[in-house]
């Protein structure tokens, strides 16, 4: 029987434009492009030439801190363009798409079958190896330190993002081999939504099962890994997006790289928000095609609002981009008395709006705004209200903002991700950006111990 763990801190944030549970197809592009910024702590070293002819599978860019980590190219075809950007900063590796796939064969195999060492080597071969990321510094896993535990969480609950039930039709057998894989590295958990528990998810083997019963964050895998099993210093815990987990488990049992995935199209300026089959490296302007147009104020977004990026229709689908959202982007708003008026359509975190009348299942609109300028930072325990994790994260914000290593440490910055702040700067009065901040915490923490 499942371990169920209630969590009762966090917040839940109903938007308009959730996507409908039917899954669309786009057509095949004619280049895609495999972007190194999508895969954090990555230092690329392009390994092909404008003009070389690539498989589905063949390695496009290797990280340059472990060169035996590649990234495969998802689709077969010549290298049309290697993009680079200020100090030759490489931003994107292009490949002009074959008529005909050709995959690169690297074998079919049985991950029961297999001891850590070989799971390892397979998913270095294939390509695939960096789609892990690793706890402490939320960065792209490395090989030369393995973990003490592998953490999938196979729900998401931020708003508009992906259902992964959807994703995970007709696709249980490549999950169950992925989960098997990594469980012969190290011990595996598998977390669940109290949703999923009577699901094909409950019935997978091979892993040790948490069902999280708990407002957003409970899907982030950091809340996970906290509560069962906290990063101390010197230890690694890997985590794996679940969409990931597919990706091995097709190359063990058909001996391919093949990374189509389905992802969501949501958000209030979605006109048709749905489900749409798509490959790693596809660009926006054809997956978005019938289903959004760039304007004027509107906001796009490369994930879902509280994590994601900003992007724009040249943009591309990433190794770890499960949705696309579109909302207002609020530069063309003209408010009458501003925040004094009851404001029923606004959503409020402490019901300074009446809004919270029509209880907790209303789908709301919000536009990109911050709604404020930065200040002063308050110790009110806001942060706290919505921050699942045994870990104090207003004084870890301060240490990391004084660039005291030591109170970083101690306050539990090695069990932490950008993500895991999402919220927190969400209902933060004091504006700040704290998923940046934490990034760079990370990153200074990182390069003190290189």
């Amino acid at each position: 029987m499942a371990n169920v763990i209630r969590l009762r801190k966090g917040l839940d944030i109903h938007l308009k434009g959730e996507p409908a549970k039917t899954q669309m197809s786009v057509k095949a592009s004619a280049e895609y492009a495999l972007v190194p910024e999508d895969f954090i702590g990555v230092m690329p070293k392009v390994v092909v030439r404008e003009g070389d002819k690539v498989k589905a599978g063949d390695i496009l860019f290797v990280n340059k801190k472990s060169p035996q980590v590649g990234f495969a190219s998802p689709v077969s075809g010549v290298v049309s363009a290697v993009v680079r950007g200020d100090r030759r900063k490489l931003l994107c590796v292009k490949v002009k798409a074959d008529a005909e796939q050709a995959f690169r064969d690297f074998g079919m195999k049985d991950p029961s079958s297999l001891d850590g060492a070989s799971v390892v080597s397979s998913l270095l071969e294939g390509g695939l190896f960096g789609y892990i990321n690793q706890l402490p510094y939320a960065v792209s896993a490395t090989p030369e330190v393995m973990p003490k535990a592998i953490f999938v969480s196979a729900f998401r609950d931020m708003p508009l993002t992906a259902d992964f039930d959807v994703e995970l039709e007709d696709n249980e057998k490549f999950f169950q081999a992925g989960l098997t894989a990594l469980s012969r590295v190290a011990k595996t958990y598998l977390g669940l939504s109290a949703s999923q528990s009577s699901g094909v998810l409950s019935g997978m083997k091979d892993v040790e099962i948490n069902v999280f019963d708990g407002p957003c964050p409970a899907g982030n895998v950091g809340v996970q890994v906290n509560h069962l099993a906290p990063v101390n210093k010197g230890e690694v815990v890997w985590t794996v997006d679940p969409t990931a987990v597919i990706f091995f488990g097709r190359l063990f049992l058909n001996g391919k790289v093949d990374l189509r995935r389905t992802i969501a199209l949501g958000g209030s300026e979605m006109s048709n928000p749905c489900y749409v089959a798509v490959t790693v490296g596809q660009p926006f302007a054809d997956v978005l095609a019938g289903h959004f147009t760039a304007r004027d104020h509107v906001r796009l977004i490369n994930g879902n609002p509280l994590t994601g990026r900003k992007a724009s229709m040249e943009g591309y689908v990433g190794g770890h981009t499960s949705e696309i959202t579109a909302i207002p982007e609020g530069d063309d708003c003209d408010e009458i008395l501003g925040w004094i008026m009851p404001r029923t359509k606004e959503f409020s975190a402490n019901r300074s709006y009446f809004s919270w009348l029509f209880g907790k299942s209303k789908e709301y609109v919000l536009d990109a705004r911050v709604k404020g300028g930065e200040r002063h930072m308050i110790m009110s325990g806001e942060y706290d209200s919505v921050f699942p994790m045994d870990i104090y994260p207003e004084y870890l914000i301060k240490a990391i903002i004084a660039g005291n290593i030591d109170k970083m440490e101690q306050l539990g910055i090695y069990e932490v991700a950008p993500e895991d702040f999402a919220l927190a700067e969400f209902v933060d009065s004091s504006k700040l950006e704290l998923q940046r901040i934490v990034r760079e915490g990370l990153d200074m923490l990182r390069k003190e111990n290189a």
